[in-house]
């Protein structure tokens, strides 16, 4: 757009820029552009996109009519369910079986799992989450009640062996009076049995060297649950905290090595390979927040966002039941029947394969392949996936998340052939289920990074009802919007993102033009939006 007195030049952070070349003595306000140099305002943004509904057929056969269960009696969004039963799944798997997701090479995919669950406050996130990790959480009582035991019988033993120690030293002194010569390194041999560590499937509030420690006690790995998550993630954005941050990285691929080393705690604490699932909610406007800051150079450029494959984020409307009946007892046990057999796995009786070093030994994760047709559908939709990420039409953000598709659709394809009882390769259905995942999921990842937007087009909408009723005139400065604290419009970092937003989508024109000392921009009301 041009005039005889103002002239548009290149965008910047703001939106178009127009420029007065000279400013008429006296002029206070910018010239007056004619109406008919302006273009039609284009619609602002209206709502966050739709989401996929959930389809129950998404989880494994074994565990529907209990996730049905938790969902009827809670009355709560399904997504929260499914997602918090896949974490649970994946993080009980760990590292005793991956898959390799061709046919010939080494890549393997661990089935650790990171979900991200987003809903106001109210809608029953907590006890949905809560619902869905009861048979990990018996697992974990089992395992407390078996470390007790464990750790009572160590003790006992320990007692006979500092007697038995006591005795072969008194026995040493013996010969050695009579032979100071004689060999007595066999009485002395020191036989203490370690003590027995308890096997964890939970953490909650560890720092990272906390949870490094409790990984080299449990190999497997471990399930991160974070109520609220994005407390989490916005402490390990601290600069002092970036090795908190490096481990968690480390700890979504599942297979790669860790070292800790500590001064007070030692040297070259080292963990084999970290595998960590992260389970836990948020609200919309913490993660909204959140991606606004990691999107816009803030933080979070190393996609740790971008990990949380399982995020979900489902509209919560509908008609409110009251649900007042037993849990369902049937559904519950083989739940967590379910669970027990992924944790006590026999690899040999699901025909897992090992890879062998140079003395015929065992190496390496076990793993399992596709089946010839769920081999063909990954690589289709791989392929596919491949074309979009390489054809520039994504937000780079959308893009960086997509990619990490590339180990949640095999990893979910692992955790739904296992809990449906499946043995030898991963099946076609299987294979289905897990791209069923990834299309709707997709859909969440949308909605996910379209809420950039939301605050900021609420924010415009509000200074556009303003204009129209004239509590704002035609050529304004943004301190005229954000001082008199109109509800929406009080934040001054929003104001301005709404006012960007209103020059992109050409319902203002902005001019800067030069005061004492700095640059002021001056805000034009396009005439088009008043009609």
């Amino acid at each position: 757009m041009m005039t005889d007195n103002v002239i548009k030049v290149e965008f910047d952070d703001k939106g178009p820029v127009y420029i007065v070349p000279t400013d008429p003595p006296g002029a206070a306000n910018t010239p007056p552009i004619n109406n008919d140099d302006w273009p039609e305002p284009q619609p602002l943004p209206d709502g966050l996109p739709p989401v996929a509904a959930f389809d129950y057929a998404l989880l494994p056969g074994t565990l529907q009519p209990w996730a049905r269960d938790i969902c009827e009696r809670v009355q709560c969004a399904p997504d929260y369910v499914g997602a918090a039963i896949m974490a649970a799944l994946g993080s009980v798997i760990g590292r005793k079986l991956g898959i390799r997701p061709q046919a010939r090479t080494d890549w393997t995919v661990t089935p650790n799992q990171w979900a991200l669950i987003i809903g106001r406050p109210g809608v029953l996130k907590s006890p949905a989450m809560e619902a869905a990790l009861s048979p990990i959480k018996r697992l974990a009582a089992q395992a407390v009640e078996a470390h007790k035991i464990a750790r009572d019988a160590h003790l006992t033993d320990d007692k006979v062996a500092k007697l038995r120690a006591e005795a072969s030293a008194k026995a040493a002194r013996k010969i050695l009076d009579k032979d100071p010569r004689a060999d007595v390194g066999y009485l002395l041999e020191d036989k203490e049995e370690e003590e027995p560590t308890l096997r964890r499937y939970l953490a909650n509030d560890s720092t990272a060297a906390a949870l490094g420690e409790l990984h080299r006690q449990n190999h497997n790995g471990l399930l991160v649950f974070r109520d609220e998550m994005v407390s989490l993630l916005k402490s390990l954005d601290r600069e002092d905290n970036s090795e908190a941050r490096g481990f968690y990285l480390t700890g979504w691929n599942g297979d790669s090595p860790y070292t800790f080393d500590r001064i007070m705690r030692g040297m070259n604490l080292h963990i084999p390979a970290v595998c960590l699932s992260l389970l836990g909610s948020t609200q919309p406007g913490r993660i909204a927040d959140y991606i606004r800051a990691a999107v816009r150079g803030g933080s979070g450029d190393d996609g740790l966002l971008q990990r949380f494959g399982l995020l979900v984020w489902p509209d919560n409307g509908g008609d409110w039941r009251d649900v007042d009946r037993w849990p369902n007892s049937e559904a519950k046990r083989e739940a967590n029947q379910v669970f027990e057999a992924l944790d006590q796995m026999e690899l040999a009786n699901i025909g897992a394969q090992q890879d062998t070093d140079p003395d015929d030994k065992p190496d390496g994760m076990p793993y399992l392949r596709f089946d010839t047709a769920g081999l063909a559908l990954f690589l289709e939709w791989r392929t596919d996936l491949e074309a979009r990420l390489r054809g520039g039409e994504l937000h780079p953000a959308m893009e960086s998340h997509l990619a990490k598709y590339r180990k949640l659709v095999p990893g979910l394809a692992l955790i739904l052939h296992l809990a449906d009882e499946g043995t030898g390769p991963v099946s076609e259905r299987a294979t289905l289920q897990a791209l069923a995942w990834a299309q709707d999921l997709e859909t969440h990842a949308r909605r996910a990074y379209a809420s950039l937007a939301m605050p900021e087009a609420s924010a415009a909408k509000a200074i556009i009802q303003r204009i129209r009723k004239g509590d704002l005139p035609s050529t304004f400065a943004s301190w005229q919007v954000w001082r008199p604290g109109w509800a929406m419009l009080s934040d001054r970092e929003q104001v301005a993102e709404a006012l960007r937003l209103l020059v992109e989508l050409d319902w203002l024109g902005a001019t800067r033009r030069e005061t004492a000392g700095r640059t002021a921009t001056v805000y034009q009301v396009n005439p088009r939006a008043l009609q």
